[in-house]
């Protein structure tokens, strides 16, 4: 045993060098990560950095990894002693490359967010830099695996066709589905002629209908009234034809229509949801300065088709935006019903004639 450390006594030290130099490595970098830590919840209270979590995990596997190919470099046989020097330039590349992209990453995503809340402070609309966020963080990312890819002497032509230039355009149109690239350019569309902003109303279909909340790389979010999130591929939405209620004036016009029956008074009717309209809290006199000379009502009516059982009713009402224009709807269709049934006014329903085939044989 004594003959043993003796004639590997150097072996020896240098090895408790390594793990002594592995320890301190990462007492080093916990130290750092508390700093920064520290630092960025000062500046951004109440969020939670996982990209600082991340390169740490990095960088302790990074030590103990480089520790282990280093403690074997000095046991090795003088013939190993290449391989494992080109293991350790490689692995001390990707790791340094990995907490290099990550960062880069994270800051540019960190002043986009910025800027983002700065423009809602102000205001302001964040459709474009929110889109771009996700574009350059996606673009990080993508070059630094292309540089990962170079280490690696079987993928280093293709990483640099695509480092090149025009090669990322072709290794994206080669692996990218035609339905990803489609919602790709679906989402440049969108924040290049802008049809909708962040914060917009829109309205697609009956069932689909609330306000945009995010506009990604393939989708866009829209969040509706029942507080739920509605996912829609922008290849998707830039074939619709859609509603967007805050594009220019926000003013709405909600037309209220009612069937009654042919019996019903007519007149009457006009008038009950004149006044139901007028007397909510969300309608505005939209009016010309004529119209008001000319003494025309807040809401106008008119009786608008004849059915077959029914004739209808409409009632134009105007409101400041649609979330009031909703509502007024909601409220005013259920106070009209009960001044109809107050005044005798009826809302046809279907009828039925159910002739027995039995009695036809008893008539005949």
């Amino acid at each position: 045993m004594i003959k043993f450390l003796q004639k590997h006594q150097e072996d020896l030290l240098a090895g408790l060098v390594i793990v002594v130099a592995v320890i301190g490595l990462q007492l080093l970098t916990r130290l750092l990560y508390n700093w920064f830590s520290s630092r960025e919840k000062k500046r951004f209270p109440g969020e939670i950095s996982t990209s600082l979590l991340f390169v740490r995990r990095i960088l302790n596997a990074l030590w103990i990894v480089l520790g282990i190919i280093a403690i074997s470099f000095v046991f090795a046989e003088k013939n190993q002693s290449e391989v494992l020097e080109e293991n350790f330039r490689l692995v001390l590349y990707l790791g340094l490359l990995a907490v290099a992209t990550i960062v880069t990453a994270a800051t540019s995503n960190m002043w986009f967010k910025r800027s983002i809340d700065r423009k809602i402070t102000l205001g302001d609309d964040p459709t474009a830099y929110k889109f771009l966020r996700y574009v350059a963080v996606i673009s990080i990312y993508l070059v630094g695996i292309l540089f990962g890819l170079l280490a690696f002497p079987s993928l280093r032509g293709v990483a640099q066709t695509a480092l090149g230039g025009a090669g990322v355009i072709a290794i994206i149109a080669g692996v990218a589905s035609q339905e990803a690239l489609a919602n790709l350019v679906g989402g440049i569309f969108i924040i290049s002629f802008k049809p909708f902003r962040i914060g917009d109303i829109i309205k697609l279909t009956d069932n689909m209908i609330g306000t945009v909340t995010d506009i990604t790389l393939r989708h866009t979010v829209i969040r509706n009234f029942e507080n739920k999130m509605i996912v829609i591929p922008n290849a998707m939405i830039n074939k619709e034809k859609l509603i967007n209620y805050d594009l220019g004036e926000k003013k709405c016009c909600e037309r209220i229509e009612i069937g009654i029956s042919y019996d019903s008074d007519v007149k009457m009717a006009r008038k009950i949801m004149q006044e139901e309209c007028e007397n909510h809290r969300f309608i505005i006199d939209n009016r010309s300065i004529q119209e008001i000379e000319d003494e025309e009502p807040i809401v106008k009516t008119a009786l608008i088709s004849l059915n077959d059982s029914s004739v209808t009713i409409r009632a134009w009402a105007w409101t400041k935006d649609f979330p009031d224009a909703f509502e007024l709807r909601n409220d005013v269709l259920e106070s009209i019903k009960t001044r109809f049934e107050e005044n005798g006014i009826e809302i046809p329903f279907p009828y039925r004639t159910i002739v027995m085939k039995k009695d036809i044989e008893k008539k005949i």
